[in-house]
């Protein structure tokens, strides 16, 4: 069942439109899910993050169009595990294995992302306590600038020049390794 005939069922009502849809995409959102969370929280929840995207997708099936359902599906993803994360407030590090990056089947291209995760991770960890805590808070954990003044007792204008900062120290440590272009793989796009 190709992608247009399913939402169309979805739209209608059918329980098993929604189960191709679920058995295409699980994957795929899963995938997301797991990116963001990292290993923040157990199995469990991540699946429970995708359920939410797909009981979303029940909700609101007239919504996207059938061309653009994958992206819909992972716009979904990605806020509902933002939104998970910010429920438990997670603890925060940025470990060898909480950048998690989908890549294609070009074994070369993914040695290449793994690098400039490898470098993303330490620029960001050479960032000191406390920058490198509300960098990971805002960034990698999408806790608000309110939240992270309040947790960390601080202003919230020393927690937006201190993300100032952290951003200024991130640009220039990957400039001076060549990689300064691909931040965007690493959700920073507000670095440029």
């Amino acid at each position: 069942m190709n992608d247009a005939t399913a939402l169309l069922g979805v739209q209608r009502g059918n329980g098993a439109a929604l189960d191709a849809i679920i058995k295409k995409y699980t994957p795929y959102v899963g995938a997301i899910a797991q990116g963001i969370i990292g290993t923040s929280m157990s199995e469990a929840d991540i699946e429970e993050v995708c359920a939410d995207v797909f009981i979303t997708l029940w909700k609101n099936a007239d919504k996207p169009s059938a061309d653009k359902l994958k992206s819909w599906l992972g716009s979904v993803a990605r806020n509902r595990a933002k939104n998970k994360l910010r429920e438990i407030g997670a603890s925060l590090s940025l470990d060898d294995d909480e950048i998690v990056v989908v890549a294609d089947a070009d074994v070369e291209g993914g040695v290449i992302t793994n690098e400039l995760a490898a470098t993303v991770r330490n620029a960001v960890n050479a960032l000191g306590n406390p920058d490198c805590e509300i960098f990971l808070r805002h960034y990698y954990y999408y806790q608000t600038v309110s939240t992270i003044a309040d947790e960390m007792h601080l202003s919230q204008s020393a927690v937006k020049s201190r993300l100032a900062r952290g951003r200024e120290k991130l640009k220039i440590h990957l400039a001076e390794r060549g990689v300064e272009n691909e931040y965007k793989n690493f959700g920073l796009n507000e670095l440029y």
